[in-house]
């Protein structure tokens, strides 16, 4: 019994000497580095191809614009049919 107590001592010993956490700016000096390295991994589109998808991007917008346009005045126009009808 006294060994393993005597084992379990020193084996607290050794391996609270070998995990030291580092320090908080440690830590975050490392994290940015990473973040640095991370951003230069990225292809960055051209300004060509950035305002071709701006360009396409618009267009859908405006399609989608008129679409909704056309289907809240048509929608109106039948609810006035409706409640026009019903009042007479």
């Amino acid at each position: 019994m006294a060994e393993k107590s005597a084992e379990k001592k020193t084996d607290k010993k050794a391996s609270s000497g070998k995990t030291k956490k580092p320090g908080v700016f440690s830590r975050l000096i490392k994290y940015f580095r990473e973040c640095k390295g991370e951003v230069k991994k990225i292809t960055w589109p051209t300004p060509r191809t950035v305002f071709k998808n701006m360009g396409i991007v618009i267009a859908v917008i405006v399609v989608i614009g008129l679409i909704i346009f056309g289907l809240d005045r048509g929608l109106y126009a039948l609810l006035g049919l409706i409640m026009h009808t019903s009042s007479t």
